[in-house]
C-alpha cells in the first residue's frame, strides 16, 4: 500500500512540475505566483505585530484553555472536527491586515495546551470568507492539515512529505521569496487531500482558488497563503501529526470570533 501511494504522489509531482505549481494560491497565469501576482512582496508593517495570544512564544509555562481555542467562537469552533486533537489557529491582526500571530495547540486531559505561538504573514489583503483567484486574500475557515512537502529534505514530519525541486519558485520571482517553498503543509482549502501540495486538481473550480500553504515567511504579505519563519514551520512539521487530525483555523479576530 505504501508503495501504491509513493507511486501516486511521484505522478503528481511529476505533472506539478510540467505546469510549476509553485503554490501561494497556485493555479494562476504563467509568470504569475499561483494568484495571479508577479512575486513581490508587499509589506505588512511587521510580521505579527500585537499581542501572542496562547502565549508561550518559545519556552515559557504553557497555557491550557479548558472552554476551546482561544478566541474562536461558536462557528468556526462547530466545525472543528470531534476527533481532532491538533489546532494551528492564525489569528490574523484585521480583516485587511497582512499580519498574524499563529499558535499550535493541541488538545490534552485539562483541555487545549499552547505548545508554541509565532509572528506570522497572511494574505497581502486581510482574509475572506469567500476566497477567490487572484483576490490576495486569505479564506477564512477550518481546514484539514493532511499533506506536506518541500524544496528541501523531510526535516522528520509525521504528515506524508513530499520531497521535490518542483517546489522552487520560478527564477523570476522576487528574490526574497526563494526560499518560501523549503517547507509547506498544503491546507486543504479546494485541493484533494492525500496528495501533494504539489497537485493541481481544485475540486470547487479553477476560480474558487487553491494551493493554499503554510509555508516560510519572507516578511510580508501573500497570495492567500500563511507564512511563518522556518525554524516554526520545522517545528510544526514535526509536531502535526495525522493520527491527531490536525486542523487549520485560520482568520481575522472578528470573523474568528463570530
Amino acid at each position: 500500500m505504501r508503495t501504491a501511494v509513493g507511486a501516486v504522489r511521484a505522478v503528481a509531482v511529476a505533472a506539478a512540475t510540467v505546469v510549476l505549481l509553485a503554490g501561494c494560491g497556485a493555479g494562476g497565469t504563467v509568470g504569475k505566483d499561483g494568484d495571479g501576482n508577479d512575486g513581490r512582496d508587499t509589506k505588512g508593517g511587521g510580521a505579527g505585530a500585537g499581542e501572542r495570544p496562547g502565549r508561550p512564544a518559545r519556552g515559557g509555562a504553557a497555557t491550557t484553555h479548558r472552554d476551546g481555542v482561544p478566541e474562536v467562537g461558536a462557528a468556526l469552533r462547530s466545525r472543528i472536527p470531534a476527533t481532532t486533537r491538533q489546532v494551528v489557529a492564525v489569528y490574523g491582526a484585521g480583516a485587511n491586515s497582512p499580519d498574524a500571530t499563529v499558535v499550535l495547540y493541541e488538545k490534552g486531559a485539562n483541555g487545549w495546551e499552547s505548545k508554541g505561538s509565532w509572528p506570522a504573514h497572511n494574505g497581502r489583503r486581510g482574509w475572506t470568507p469567500d476566497h477567490h483567484e487572484g483576490d490576495q486574500r486569505s479564506p477564512v475557515g477550518v481546514f484539514p492539515l493532511t499533506d506536506a512537502g518541500g524544496v528541501l529534505p523531510d526535516p522528520g514530519a509525521r504528515l506524508p512529505y513530499t520531497h521535490s525541486a518542483a517546489f522552487t519558485p520560478p527564477a523570476y520571482w522576487s528574490k526574497n521569496t526563494r526560499h518560501d517553498f523549503d517547507y509547506v503543509v498544503a491546507i486543504d482549502y479546494n485541493r484533494v487531500a492525500g496528495t501533494s501540495p504539489l497537485d493541481p486538481t481544485r475540486p470547487q473550480g479553477q476560480s474558487k482558488g487553491g494551493g493554499v500553504w503554510l509555508h516560510l515567511d519572507h516578511g510580508g504579505g501573500t497570495s492567500a497563503c500563511i507564512s511563518v519563519a522556518k525554524s516554526a514551520m520545522a517545528t510544526l512539521l514535526r509536531a502535526l501529526d495525522p493520527a491527531r487530525h490536525p486542523v487549520v483555523v485560520m482568520g481575522d479576530r472578528a470573523h474568528l470570533a463570530d
